[in-house]
């Protein structure tokens, strides 16, 4: 089984309702949550064929303050015992 690509971010809270709605409207690109909500930090399930697309989005997300500190890190999903 393969596993998606894993990303990190800080979300503003006044960009959070933004970024989760424009990741919905590309079908596919990620699935979002909030990871930390006091701290407002978001994570990101990327499939491997939409990466390029996620950081094309993400890159410009950045470039306009809605995102912060994106960085991708081992899948947390691969390291906790079920």
């Amino acid at each position: 089984m393969k596993y998606c690509i894993y990303y990190q971010a800080h979300i503003p809270r006044e960009f959070c309702w933004f970024l989760t709605a424009t990741l919905r409207s590309y079908e596919h690109v990620a699935f979002d949550r909030t990871l930390d909500k006091e701290k407002s930090i978001f994570e990101f399930f990327v499939p491997e064929s939409m990466e390029s697309l996620f950081l094309q989005v993400m890159a410009r997300f950045e470039k306009e303050g809605v995102v912060q500190d994106l960085k991708r890190l081992p899948n947390r999903l691969l390291s906790e015992k079920f």
